[in-house]
């Protein structure tokens, strides 16, 4: 199969392991930086070209990896493969869902899949409401587009939280508020989810001080054993978002676990570091399941 990696740092372990993993099993594998593919739309010659006009063909799949910075032109990218039958390993509806925080939690409320309770408004008159909405002080500020634990704060007393919330809304940026799961420790579950499996989890505890438990702030990871229960809201969560390969972030809460957050573009080193499992692989071993002639993926 001629596999096509969408990302823009060829370096990153995750896209290195991937690119190993497909060859390793006879796949032709390569990456493209998502940023240098643009697009001829037309009726009859639509096409990928890349920097330089190499037009981009005889793709069997594609495994996007794209960064929440290029969200928009990534996600176009994606769909622009999607419109010529290309198996694509996660969807761009799918990205973009995941993507969007308040949408996401949208949809996981609609499929019933708990969740710490969380709050928007526009106004800073209905802050007082929100607060009490989400169980009060102390609570999380969220920034919609943050990403690994960045634009996430912790409001300790009921006046830090009222002086965040109306910093972010006269700064006419969106947030979300959300209930602080106390007994949660400052521990988070990441649960890697492969099509109808959780194929791995590992713990992540953030460091004396902080609350974020993401590695990318100095969190540390360790091999977790998940419940039954854990698992299944694991493989449900992505499918909620119609993802194929999902990171799906929990926490262990008096009232049972409950998600965070569902990753459509999870790394790896993470959890194979912390569990030791050929993630990558599997990865691999369920794009050759998938990827058929004539499979497409829906826009």
């Amino acid at each position: 199969m001629k596999i096509i990696i969408l990302a823009r740092n060829p370096k990153l372990y995750s896209h290195q392991r991937l690119v190993s993993a497909g060859r390793a099993r006879g796949h032709e594998v390569r990456i493209l930086d998502t940023t240098r593919c643009y697009m001829n739309i037309s009726q009859s010659n639509s096409a990928i070209h890349y920097r330089g006009g190499e037009s981009i063909t005889d793709v069997d799949a594609i495994i996007p990896r794209i960064g929440s910075s290029i969200t928009f032109y990534g996600t176009a990218v994606v769909r622009h493969f999607e419109s010529q039958g290309i198996y694509t390993l996660n969807s761009a509806v799918a990205i973009s869902r995941s993507r969007d925080k308040l949408r996401s939690l949208q949809l996981l409320s609609q499929k019933n899949i708990p969740l710490p309770t969380t709050g928007f408004a526009r106004s800073p008159e209905d802050t007082e409401d929100l607060i009490k909405m989400v169980g009060g002080a102390p609570l999380i500020v969220k920034l919609l587009e943050g990403t690994q634990g960045k634009g996430i704060m912790l409001a300790e007393t009921q006046n830090a939280a009222k002086s965040v919330i109306h910093a972010f809304k006269h700064l006419r940026e969106p947030i979300l508020v959300q209930e602080f799961i106390k007994e949660a420790s400052g521990k988070d579950l990441r649960c890697f989810v492969i099509g109808d499996k959780c194929v791995a989890a590992y713990q992540r505890e953030a460091t004396t001080g902080e609350f974020r438990a993401n590695i990318h702030l100095g969190g540390s990871a360790s091999p977790v054993k998940l419940t039954p229960d854990e698992r299944k809201l694991a493989v449900k969560s992505a499918k909620a978002m119609g993802l194929n390969v999902a990171g799906v972030d929990l926490i262990r809460s008096n009232r049972g676990p409950l998600v965070l957050e569902v990753n459509s573009s999870p790394g790896l080193e993470g959890v194979e570091s912390a569990t030791k499992k050929d993630v990558a692989t599997a990865i691999i071993e369920y794009i050759e399941k998938n990827a058929r002639p004539g499979t497409r993926t829906m826009l």
